[in-house]
């Protein structure tokens, strides 16, 4: 796949909460992001992950994590666009300290086999292949896959991380 890729493509969505009701949060995002699938199959989700924060002000509270794939015609400027609506719904604040708790965090790992460098959106995630809470629910869905850029895959570069910070599972079926 490359940039002229046209059609409904794969893409990739870390989701994340600390704040409130996690898993009602979670559930909303799963089912928002649902919405926006253009399928069957279903879409894909992985187990939930709980984890300790990283990056984040001190006494932040622990995260639960999991990831999605959508299959999407959507471009990823406009889903950019509704996932931050999205999150501004369930309450995060647009003006905030940077990594601070949130009620819902949605990040676009990867669309297709695209790299898109703007002003607003970097494709795929820059952080991505150094955070494990990413990339363990990532290869629960996706273990092979190899990202723009990237020599290995995810299962691969999971297992080059350090074990800490953990993520511990935390459900299957959420």
């Amino acid at each position: 796949m490359d940039a002229g890729e046209t059609g409904p493509l794969p893409v990739g969505l870390a989701l994340g909460s600390n704040l409130g009701d996690r898993r009602l949060h979670l559930r909303a995002a799963r089912d928002f992001l649902a919405s926006l699938h253009e399928g069957p199959p279903s879409p894909a989700v992985s187990a939930l992950y709980e984890t300790d924060p990283v990056d984040c002000p001190s006494g932040s509270a622990t995260f639960l994590n999991a990831v999605m794939e959508i299959v999407t015609s959507l471009s990823a400027e406009d889903l950019a666009a509704r996932t931050g609506a999205f999150e501004r719904k369930l309450g995060r604040e647009v003006r905030r300290e940077r990594n601070s708790p949130r009620p819902i965090d949605i990040d676009i790992l990867y669309v297709g086999g695209r790299t898109i460098r703007s002003e607003k959106l970097v494709v795929p995630h820059p952080r991505l292949t150094q955070r494990r809470f990413v990339l363990q629910p990532l290869a629960d869905l996706r273990p092979e896959l190899v990202l723009p850029g990237e020599s290995r895959c995810i299962a691969d570069l999971l297992a080059l991380l350090p074990p800490l910070p953990a993520v511990r599972p935390a459900a299957v079926s959420w």
